[in-house]
């Protein structure tokens, strides 16, 4: 273990607890020309650093982003201080805590209650010895993340046919459903949203939160085989829920509430499997496309949201920034770990 602080000026020498490996990559923080931070916990497998490298490597930039895995509300703040910090992934526990250090919420973030990207805005300012004053923003990307997987991956003139227009189903109940309900109403055209999870207290908080930000008409949620046969099914799914198989009897309802959905519903729309740790074939993913879903890897999620990230840290356009040499690399990942299994 090491141990590391920040110091006034920003730099980035002694105290708070690390891994070894992420002292490494501090200690490259002064030779780099930017840096930024993926700030949360259980960071070892994220893909994010590396998708990000993709994309500095390819535009030729001397950029990093460094693992922070920490629970230090403060010590981060210190570390964006930093004069060459362009900004931050943001994952859990964080996500909602951030949101009381930023200046500035995109609708997005203010919409969902969630940041998982900070960026920074220069302001001009004459009383600062820089002539002007960092503004702290927010933004959530997962939103775009869950949009662009469709958009994407379904052929436009199938748009109409397969999603718009239909009800959506979100499975699921954490941070990631409120994305997914945020994105099936604001741009994927969903009549109404189906909500299934094991705990209804979950839903009832997805519902109430949703309503409170202006996008909660229409959700239902769907407790029972026999309320799921009589809707209408989904064109768009998202499943928001790891890969384990049911156990307990609420978790057993709510998966034969989904295959009901999937199943027995004459349209078959696409699901996005948001889980891909360890892999993003998964049994409900299985379940789906045997079913005749077309499916969507989580993966896909992960780089469009990582892309939207890019975009607001370098000001380059999504045409501008390598999309392809990016999937091609997380897929080459993927393979990796699915042979390690």
């Amino acid at each position: 273990m090491a141990t590391m602080t920040v110091t006034k000026t920003g730099s980035v020498p002694n105290g708070t607890h690390l891994q070894t490996t992420e002292q490494s990559a501090l200690s490259r923080i002064d030779r780099l020309d930017r840096h930024g931070y993926l700030f949360g916990q259980k960071l070892a497998a994220s893909l994010s650093p590396l998708l990000h490298d993709v994309v500095y490597r390819k535009l030729g930039l001397d950029w990093a982003q460094v693992r922070l895995d920490s629970t230090d509300m403060d010590f981060f703040l210190k570390l964006r201080q930093h004069p060459r910090f362009y900004g931050a992934s943001v994952t859990m526990p964080h996500k909602v805590s951030i949101l009381a250090h930023l200046d500035e919420l995109t609708p997005e973030c203010r919409a969902v209650g969630a940041c998982n990207t900070m960026f920074i805005r220069d302001e001009p300012d004459a009383s600062s010895p820089t002539g002007f004053r960092r503004i702290y923003c927010g933004t959530n990307t997962d939103v775009v993340g869950v949009r662009e997987s469709f958009l994407q991956n379904v052929p436009a003139p199938d748009h109409e046919a397969v999603f718009r227009g239909r009800p959506g189903l979100v499975i699921g109940g954490g941070g990631a459903a409120r994305s997914a309900v945020y994105a099936l109403r604001k741009w994927l055209g969903a009549t109404s949203i189906y909500l299934v999870n094991r705990d209804r207290a979950e839903v009832d908080a997805v519902i109430a939160e949703c309503t409170e930000r202006g996008y909660g008409s229409g959700l239902v949620h769907v407790e029972t085989v026999e309320q799921a046969r009589r809707l209408e099914g989904p064109g768009a799914v998202v499943a928001c829920v790891p890969d384990f198989p049911p156990v307990s009897e609420d978790e057993r309802l709510a998966r034969a509430v989904t295959e009901v959905f999937l199943r027995e519903k004459e349209h078959k729309g696409a699901l996005l499997e948001m889980c891909y740790n360890p892999t993003p074939f998964t049994l409900l993913g299985k379940l789906a496309e045997d079913a005749g879903w077309q499916v969507i890897l989580g993966t896909e999620a992960l780089i469009w949201q990582g892309i939207e990230q890019d975009r607001y840290w370098t000001g380059r356009s999504t045409e501008e920034l390598p999309v392809r040499e990016v999937k091609e690399e997380i897929a080459r990942q993927v393979a990796l770990r699915a042979k390690s299994q």
